[in-house]
């Protein structure tokens, strides 16, 4: 079946991927994942990573050892440091994050929370958050609810929803009443790639904080937090880190802020002192202070096995993998898709498109349904967004040209 779907698409294309798998210096990774033969083609890295196989033995491992041998003696012998050790590596591999900045702790909801709030709270006095109207939810929920909840304003950047937040966007709402800006590295939904260091620079010239979103950026494109300048940062680990579903997400706190800033969920983890249980609260010092309970040890095996994967392939190799995947989808749109009413909603300029390609038409939701029932699986974003999201590590060309291959096929049976 996957030769005989290919004839849907134009021999050059077919040979093409067949080519770019030959020559990709990365192929070799791709055996290392669960590849289930139910799945024919795997388009949603960007919202959740394929498993590798040496993970199962990780965690069986941990059953038998760890947790089963060692009990609660483990939390003294390497737990209670996990998440400053594992924060680090990620911070080393992933973010161009010097150590002691990066911890690994809650949902990317909870630490997205905790970050905004003890942000504006270093700022007194200044009354108002710049977001933008194309961000996630999650980062719009929380930013409404803490401005609700302190009497702030939200000057809200709407953005070309087809590129993402510009550097002057960025200007022309900040003042010297702005306490935050608060921003995805990379769109979820048109995967444009903001400029950090420049729309930083904008923020911190009206001295105001910047919290970046690089949910869909950490492990997928070179990120230089401390270069940049950044305050603060959040991302989830289950995307292009492979954590799996609900790892913890990790938070990014830039050294000479960390003893600024007040987090408001006051934990016993997060004390100085967390086993004299005291009558009161006391930050511990560094990024201890921002976690606050019992942090997800067994969440966080996962990603240590991608990790490891990530510095051995090279983050600058990745994100060359990471263009062509998406240039080669994004040409076959052009010359494929156009013709039945596919646009690319998209940034063409791949200097400034992260690692997914969205593709509309009026009938992709229904598309998209048939395409799972297929084995074909990529996501669905309203009102008629096809993404598809590939992770460089797992996903080879003639894969992704299977399921342009699929698509193609659905979409001209339906005309």
């Amino acid at each position: 079946m996957p030769d005989a779907i290919l004839t849907h698409l134009p021999e050059h294309v077919v040979a093409e991927a067949r080519a770019l798998d030959a020559a990709d210096p990365l192929a070799a990774y791709r055996d290392q994942f669960v590849l289930p033969e139910g799945v024919v083609a795997y388009l949603d890295g960007n919202s959740l990573g394929r498993p590798l196989k040496v993970t199962r033995r990780r965690l069986a491992e941990f059953v038998d050892d760890e947790w089963g041998e060692r009990l609660i003696r483990a939390w003294d012998e390497s737990w209670m440091e996990q998440p400053l050790q594992l924060g680090d590596q990620i911070g080393r591999i992933a973010l161009g994050a010097a150590a002691g900045q990066t911890a690994v702790a809650d949902s990317t909801t909870v630490l997205l929370y905790k970050l905004v709030r003890a942000a504006v709270g270093a700022r007194p006095g200044r009354s108002r958050i710049v977001a933008d109207t194309e961000n996630f939810p999650t980062d719009r929920y929380v930013v409404q609810g803490i401005a609700a909840e302190l009497g702030m304003t939200i000057d809200w950047i709407e953005p070309d929803p087809a590129t993402g937040v510009t550097v002057d966007d960025v200007r022309e709402k900040v003042s010297d009443d702005t306490a935050l800006v608060l921003l995805s590295h990379i769109a979820y939904k048109s995967a444009y790639i903001a400029d950090v260091p420049a729309i930083t620079q904008v923020a911190h010239d009206a001295g105001a904080l910047v919290l970046w979103d690089l949910c869909h950026s950490v492990g997928l494109v070179p990120v230089e937090l401390d270069a940049a300048g950044v305050d603060l940062a959040v991302g989830c680990t289950y995307k292009y880190l492979n954590g799996g579903p609900g790892a913890p997400a990790f938070g990014y706190v830039a050294k000479f802020l960390q003893d600024k800033l007040v987090q408001p969920i006051s934990g016993w983890m997060g004390h100085a002192e967390p086993f004299t249980m005291g009558p009161s609260y006391t930050p511990a010092d560094g990024m201890r202070r921002f976690i606050s309970g019992t942090p997800p040890i067994l969440g966080m095996l996962p990603m240590q096995d991608m990790l490891d994967l990530v510095e051995q392939a090279g983050i600058e190799a990745i994100r060359e993998k990471s263009i062509r995947l998406t240039e080669f989808v994004a040409d076959v749109a052009d010359e494929v898709f156009a013709p039945l009413g596919v646009t690319v909603a998209s940034p063409r300029d791949p200097a400034t498109r992260g690692g997914h390609v969205t593709l509309e038409h009026e009938a992709m939701e229904s598309a998209i349904a048939q395409l799972w029932q297929r084995g074909v699986i990529p996501d669905f974003r309203r009102p008629r967004g096809l993404r598809a999201g590939m992770s460089p590590l797992s996903t080879s060309f003639v894969e992704v040209a299977t399921a342009l291959a699929h698509l193609h096929e659905i979409l001209t049976d339906r005309s």
